[in-house]
């Protein structure tokens, strides 16, 4: 029997969507569900169903940005026959993503026990939700937004990269909470930084993804959870980058911010009276 059913499927699904772009965390926010479902958020199928439902996410991205992914692909390949063409800032920007995606991997592979055990607790969520809402809020404040997309650098670039790596082992954290902060600190207005994270994202979550497939589809979760996951994953993800790159032109971080805390305190709130279990 599946230890997560197709109705579940679906509302985490939902919950990826809605929350893998914003700076709010969707890992937090899916151990959270799962943990109120009374879903074991530690066991390895479960990390593997959570992991492989975030590829609809990543679809989503493609699907949204798909001018602008072949634009880049496209010079990356012509830089490679052509010495003129890698003077062109896609094709640096390609090898930036490259590089920028190796760190995360690295450290994906050597923490995996750490961040598949003790890392899971819903704990770790709570407080990284609460402690990166601070370095958001200062982020913001610090940012004086005066660069765009065209100004990013390799530099940029690779801090940004290997900024995924503190949402990586503190889940709840937020992959996007922690690369647009970093973009931010780094002077890039929000939209340049919310498009950043977006291409940054795309090789370490379809990554991280595809290697968890092994576990996600074996005893623990079915083929029917998981197609049902991702495909609910993609519709609402690819709702939620539109949603997301209007807000940001206009408005700050401080509704984010002041959500996650909530979320934060609530979660503790919850844990520490037992009404769930960590």
């Amino acid at each position: 029997m599946s230890v997560i059913s197709i109705g579940q499927a679906a509302l985490l699904g939902v919950v990826e969507g809605v929350t893998e772009f914003l700076p709010v965390s969707s890992t937090g926010h899916l151990k959270i569900t799962e943990g109120l479902m009374g879903i074991p958020v530690d066991d390895t199928s479960v990390v593997g169903f959570t992991a492989v439902i975030q590829v609809g996410a990543i679809a989503a991205v493609l699907v949204y940005f798909f001018k602008d992914i072949v634009r880049i692909v496209s010079a990356w390949g012509r830089g490679l026959t052509n010495k003129q063409e890698r003077y062109h800032h896609d094709y640096k920007f390609a090898w930036w993503v490259i590089y920028a995606t190796i760190p995360i991997v690295i450290v994906g592979l050597a923490a995996k026990p750490l961040v598949e055990g003790p890392l899971a607790s819903l704990w770790v969520v709570a407080g990284s939700l609460i402690v990166g809402s601070g370095v958001m809020w200062a982020a913001d404040q610090m940012g004086r937004h005066k660069r765009g997309e065209d100004d990013t650098t390799f530099k940029d670039a690779m801090l940004v990269g290997c900024s995924q790596i503190l949402a990586l082992l503190f889940p709840g954290f937020s992959r996007s909470g922690a690369t647009m902060s970093t973009a931010l600190i780094l002077d890039l207005d929000r939209v340049a930084a919310t498009r950043l994270s977006f291409f940054l994202g795309i090789p370490a979550l379809t990554g991280a993804g595809l290697y968890e497939l092994k576990d996600a589809v074996g005893t623990g979760v079915g083929a029917a959870p998981l197609v049902v996951g991702t495909a609910v994953s993609f519709v609402v993800a690819y709702a939620s980058i539109a949603w997301l790159l209007k807000f940001v032109a206009r408005h700050s971080f401080n509704a984010f911010v002041v959500y996650r805390i909530v979320v934060g305190a609530l979660l503790f709130a919850l844990l520490g009276t037992g009404a769930l279990n960590a």
